[in-house]
């Protein structure tokens, strides 16, 4: 054991803080707390003050009155009688800074009696005033009570008793009475820390109020122990453990070395009893996907506990936006920031969740502590390997006897509490407190005996030292506090490892900037700092709807930002480093391909507690013990039951000999290597990450808590103003995101680079629209209407019938399938995306300000002219591109269709006396036959959601005198999104006409809605065509296609065939498009056999069916003179008939080009297209039929041929139902 330090440690605690009831300035009701004044007066809350505070002021930490005031008693004062429960509580707290460097707080809230005359008066006068207000409301007439009087029994629910005289309804709330009660108040001893050892602060100030309230005084003087902590205790250096003394009994730290998990204090195993594994883990992705979250108890430390471990698990990544787990009652109006959040709220022991009257909740996770309970945003995704994540983390729990469903009655206790009453309390061994089982006619009645048996019970002082006595010999510290860290780290290394396998490979798809670090900060907004799309690919589908969602967080881009800033290890904040080096033993222990992924769970096998055990068994440094210092005679009294007005004059300085105090030090390299401490422990950048990062990344999150040191209107104007900005810039940033990636698309489409962006990110990113607008509008909602701000909006305009909008409102109201108001007003954005309609929409909606003024407050985001009109512009972008958000999604819904039949406008229209029919396909299902009146040739039908349109199997029954038709196209309109598909035909439909077809499958193609000046910016290509064959083709008669052309033609067909299967299945569309639409692979084979085709001289309607009908007649032929050139020949001439004769005797009146059409497919299908293209040519059939300079003819572009159609074998190509109905299957 050593006793000197190095100049690189410092102080254990900057500052030692007492707080409590100021006597001169009396009894001030603390207003902002929101307690209503109906309470009696033990039950309100009054203004507390910091009384005094050790010492002034230190350099690298400045003392923040307003704030450690708040987060000290964050209620204000409370009073108490005899006969309450005056048990302490500890809780810790968070001072979160503007720079983003954060000190703690740890407190110890405690009743001494009020010895102040002129405070008991007033509580007495209060109490007569109360009791008269209620002697008034006792004798209110049985008649129906008035509205204050209903008010009044909602917030305060108690029996009325009609049948008691007055005397006695009066003396039940007369519970205090000076001359019989002894008032106590609260007071608070805190310690401000840089680090977080939240175990060892409980000890000290434990033993602090454990010396106060024995009986006899403590060994020296309380100035003493405050002065060794605060002077003589240094912090502990990294991966060593310290022992100092408290009070009575000596008080351990450690803290972990760099290459371990960061520091992290607090008991985690009570965050898995109050809420269980499950919820737990839901809260977790919460998080991880910067939702807004809000944890709700009765229990200071329960709330700081949840954050602070929820936050630690997410290791390597860092909370980026406002994390409050304590919200004073003062600032309760934060509430309704518009930006990611995690805070802790009190409940004042309020149990009705619905009375709880929140801002906004579209995106909120609802945390209830105390009751184990928890209420999720809609749509959440599940994290990857949930059950087998969680099944690991239940071992780890029983392994500590900690149950893995959480402990539902682990709160019973702290409920007997709220009635406040003596039977119900408990004596508190650990602090002596003087709380007694005694009943409460005895309090009453005899406090001498009272006092008497409290005193016995404080002569048990003993009782601490023999629990901690039950410890391993060979540990410095309680066994259950090992233990404790030990859970710790199973269960945060778990965590860790979830992260260290699902993004083992994320070095490779980090983008480093090409040009200088000053630039790349310059246009950081402007730039992808990570291949999202191809480590997206390589994950496995069941990751995706988490993932893609994740990789979008600020808190994912911080973390490559830092990554990208680091060179080597030495650059590395500890966090990465730390990360990087699990990284690397995770990729040497499996050897396998860098960017392969796997959905097969790997446990945690990297669990080291070595070295926590071997710090606490052998202490590494000891502190020097307190000692007498240079006091003034007659102060620092003893009084028990009274915490001593210490002398500031030995508290305010201290030592100036030891060098680790670092008095010599500059301020700036003080605040420096507490900077570089905070990034090696608590997650946070150095300076100039910290800057760069956070200015670069700035998407309204540079207010990571509520300034407390100043509540003034205009301080809170200024705050409201930031949001304001924030949420512009980050609808600014989105809408950008999402058009370039969307253009993007289409540039590949268009032949131009690859694909960035698949389905699931254009989800995600649509769902974080969604948010970002409720979140817009549920900023400075004056009150709130339902769980949607956007939904109750829209009904209020919709009710009021003045929008443009009441059809896409009715429409959304009608889908019986979304049952609540977050997921109408999504379905509502979705579907104005898809009809190009969203910012027109939402300008209608504001125009009303009568409306909006009635709804927001003045600072509204809503209410600030020249931020909406920027807003509103952002949306017009999106104009830009075609969305299909709303028919992708809503899957199952009833949609309305209407279909018309144009039929040619020269032939075969009003003569027409066979009856119609029509089957529309889609990519998600089709609707069967349905005919079509003759003589309006329109239908409207209601389904199912098709999907994106593909063709439409269009035919008639070939009945009356005149069956033959000419078609010019099918149009079919999708009556909720307005997409109108028209569906090319020009051909006839009839018996000995054209190619003798009855029926016809048609391809379609999204028509271009037409806007007020008939242009648009751009849009999605039409969905059937191949854009380069378009450009190459467009000019060129089919007929004059030469070899080279015709060669082209396959192999842009194919290759579209083969980039459909290298995109994710769902991402992948439909198929037929690519086989039979224009430029497909049927018209691309088409041209093959069309070319050096012989025209007959009298007949001109020859087809390439009946050059197949004569080849297999050859076929079959040969087969019978057995002139059979080997088995394989066989084999194949064997397949191409069967498909021959299956499709000639098909029950469905197709034509001979539709033939053909099937026949290709089905070969495509069965991997059989070149084969029978090497059949074919060497047929003799081939010789009479084509020309020599035919394509067929030439051996060598059939060669060509027949290895380009060979790419088809290795995928799997399943046809839709309308191109193979009947057919071979």
């Amino acid at each position: 054991m050593t006793t000197g330090f190095s100049s690189g440690s410092c102080r254990f605690a900057d500052y030692f803080v007492i707080c409590g009831l100021d006597t001169e300035s009396g009894l001030e009701p603390d207003e902002l707390s929101g307690e209503n004044f109906e309470q009696s007066p033990l039950r309100r809350t009054f203004k507390s003050k910091v009384l005094a505070h050790f010492p002034e002021n230190v350099e690298w930490n400045p003392f923040d009155q307003d704030a450690v005031g708040m987060l000290c008693m964050p209620k204000g004062l409370a009073f108490r009688t005899q006969v309450d429960c005056r048990e302490p509580q500890f809780h810790s707290f968070i001072i979160t800074r503007e720079d983003g460097s954060r000190t703690y707080g740890f407190a110890l809230t405690f009743f001494e009696e009020v010895t102040s005359k002129q405070i008991c008066s007033a509580m007495q006068t209060l109490y007569h005033m109360h009791n008269a207000e209620q002697y008034d409301i006792l004798h209110t007439p049985t008649s129906p009570p008035g509205p204050e009087v209903q008010r009044h029994q909602h917030s305060q629910p108690r029996p009325v008793l009609h049948a008691a005289p007055a005397i006695s309804r009066l003396q039940r709330f007369n519970s205090y009475d000076i001359s019989r009660d002894t008032l106590y108040v609260s007071k608070c001893i805190c310690l401000i820390t840089p680090m977080a050892f939240p175990q060892a602060c409980r000890k000290v100030l434990q033993q602090l109020h454990q010396a106060v309230s024995s009986p006899q005084p403590p060994p020296l003087p309380l100035e003493s122990y405050i002065y060794n902590i605060l002077y003589e205790v240094p912090m502990p250096p990294s991966g060593r453990s310290l022992k100092f003394s408290g009070v009575y009994g000596p008080v351990v730290c450690q803290r972990p070395s760099t290459s371990e998990l960061p520091l992290f204090d607090f008991p985690i195993s009570e965050m898995f009893n109050l809420l269980g594994v499950e919820n737990i883990l839901q809260l977790f992705t919460c998080a991880l996907l910067e939702m807004q979250i809000l944890l709700y108890s009765q229990h200071y430390q329960r709330l700081m506990t949840v954050a602070e471990s929820i936050t630690a698990l997410m290791f390597p990544f860092q909370w980026q936006h406002v994390y409050v787990p304590i919200l004073p009652a003062s600032l309760l109006h934060f509430l309704d920031a518009p930006v990611p959040y995690l805070m802790g709220l009190h409940s004042n022991g309020q149990d009705d969740r619905t009375k709880l009257e929140l801002p906004q909740e579209a995106n909120l996770c609802f945390v209830d502590i105390d009751n184990h309970f928890i209420e999720l945003p809609e749509e959440l995704p599940q994290f990857p390997n949930k059950l087998e994540f969680i099944q690991e983390i239940s071992e780890v729990l029983m392994s500590f006897d900690v149950s893995p469903e959480g402990n539902i009655h682990s709160s019973d206790s702290q409920a007997k509490y709220r009635g406040f009453r003596s039977v119900d309390m408990v004596s508190d061994k650990r602090n002596g407190n003087l709380a007694s089982p005694l009943n409460s006619y005895l309090l009453r009645e005899n406090e001498t005996i009272a006092r008497l048996q409290a005193l016995v019970k404080r002569t048990g002082v003993s009782l601490e030292k023999d629990a901690s006595s039950n410890k391993d010999a060979r540990f410095q510290c309680d066994e259950e506090e090992l233990k404790m860290h030990q859970l710790n780290i199973q269960v945060r290394e778990v965590f860790a490892n979830r992260f260290t396998q699902m993004f083992a490979d994320y070095e490779v798809f980090v983008i480093q900037p090409s040009h200088d670090k000053e630039s790349w900060f310059t246009n950081r907004d402007q730039m992808q700092n990570f291949d999202k799309a191809s480590f997206l690919s390589d994950q496995p589908e069941p990751y995706l709807p988490f993932l893609s969602r994740f990789l979008e967080t600020q808190m994912f881009a911080s973390f490559i930002d830092s990554k990208i800033l680091c060179h080597d290890d030495e650059e590395k904040e500890h966090t990465l480093r730390v990360f990087d080096s699990r990284v690397d033993k995770i990729r040497m222990l499996n050897v396998r391909t860098p960017t392969l992924r796997t959905s097969m769970y790997q446990k945690c096998t990297n669990i080291e507690e070595a070295a926590i055990e071997m710090r606490v068994a052998k202490i590494d440094h000891t502190a020097l013990h307190p000692h007498l210092l240079d006091m003034k005679i007659g102060q620092g009294r003893y009084e028990q039951g009274f915490f001593p007005r210490l002398q500031s004059d030995v508290l305010s300085t201290g030592p100036t000999s030891n060098k680790w105090t670092k008095r010599s030090a500059p301020a700036q390299w003080r605040r420096r290597d507490r900077q570089k401490q905070h990034a090696e422990h608590l997650y946070l950048d150095n300076d100039q990450r910290e800057k760069y990062i956070q200015e670069a990344r700035n998407l309204g999150t540079t207010i990571r808590q509520p300034k407390l040191s100043n509540l003034s209107p205009s301080v809170i104007a200024q705050t409201n103003w930031k949001f304001v900005e924030g949420l512009l810039k980050e609808c600014r940033n989105k809408t950008k995101r999402m058009l370039v990636e969307k253009m993007g698309r289409e540039a590949v489409e268009l032949g131009h680079g690859e694909v960035s962006i698949t389905g699931v990110e254009e989800n995600t990113l649509i769902a974080s629209l969604c948010d970002l607008l409720e979140r817009i509008w549920s900023h400075g909602l004056q009150v709130k209407q339902g769980k949607s701000a956007l939904w109750s909006h829209l009904l209020t305009k919709y009710l009021l019938n003045l929008s443009a909008c009441f059809f896409v409102c009715r429409h959304i109201q009608n889908i019986s399938e979304i049952k609540t108001d977050v997921g109408k007003a999504r379905a509502w954005v979705r579907l104005s995306m898809e009809k190009k309609l969203l910012s027109r929409h939402l300008k209608q909606l504001l125009s009303e300000h009568e409306l909006t003024k009635k709804l927001y407050k003045r600072y509204a985001f809503l209410r600030c002219d020249d931020e909406k009109e920027q807003f509103l512009y952002h949306l017009l972008s999106f104009n830009a591109v075609d969305y299909f958000c709303f028919t992708n999604v809503f899957t199952t819904i009833m949609i309305p269709y209407h279909v018309v039949v144009v039929p040619s406008k020269k032939l075969g229209g009003s003569m027409f006396t066979a009856n119609p029919w029509v089957c529309v396909s889609g990519e998600l299902a089709e609707t069967g036959v349905l005919q079509v009146p003759r003589n309006t040739l329109e239908i409207t039908f209601e389904c199912q959601n098709l999907g994106k349109l593909t063709t439409v199997q269009m035919g008639h029954d070939n009945t009356g005198l005149y069956a033959k038709w000419l078609v010019e196209c099918v149009m079919v309109r999708n009556e909720i999104t307005g997409h109108t598909y028209k569906f090319p035909c020009g051909r006839w439909l009839g018996k000995g006409v054209d190619d003798g077809s009855l029926e016809r499958i048609l391809v379609g193609e999204l028509m271009t809605p037409s806007t007020e000046n008939d242009e648009r910016m751009c849009r999605t290509p039409p969905m059937q065509q191949s854009p380069g064959m378009m450009r190459r083709f467009v000019t060129i008669s089919p007929n004059k296609l030469n070899t080279g052309q015709i060669q082209e033609g396959v192999g842009e067909a194919i290759n579209g065939i083969v980039k459909h299967f290298h995109k994710p299945e769902k991402e992948r569309g439909s198929l037929t498009l690519l086989l039979c639409g224009e430029y497909g692979l049927v018209w691309a084979l088409e041209q093959v056999f069309q070319h050096g085709f012989k025209s007959p001289r009298l007949f001109k309607n020859v087809f390439i069916w009946d050059f197949l009908e004569k080849s297999q007649v050859y076929f079959e032929s040969a087969e019978q003179r057995e002139v059979t050139p080997d088995e394989n020949w066989q084999t194949r001439v064997r397949h191409f008939c069967r498909f021959m004769r299956a499709i000639n005797n098909t029950s469905r009146n197709i034509g001979k080009d539709g033939k053909f059409q099937m026949l290709v497919c089905l070969g495509a299908r069965d991997h059989l297209l070149h084969h029978w293209i090497a059949l074919l040519a060497d047929c003799p059939i081939t010789a009479q039929m084509y020309e020599d300079t035919a394509l067929i003819k030439d051996r060598s572009l059939v060669n060509s041929l027949i290895r380009v159609l060979q790419t088809l074998q290795e995928f799997n190509i399943t046809l839709e139902a309308s191109l193979v109905k009947g057919e071979l299957t």
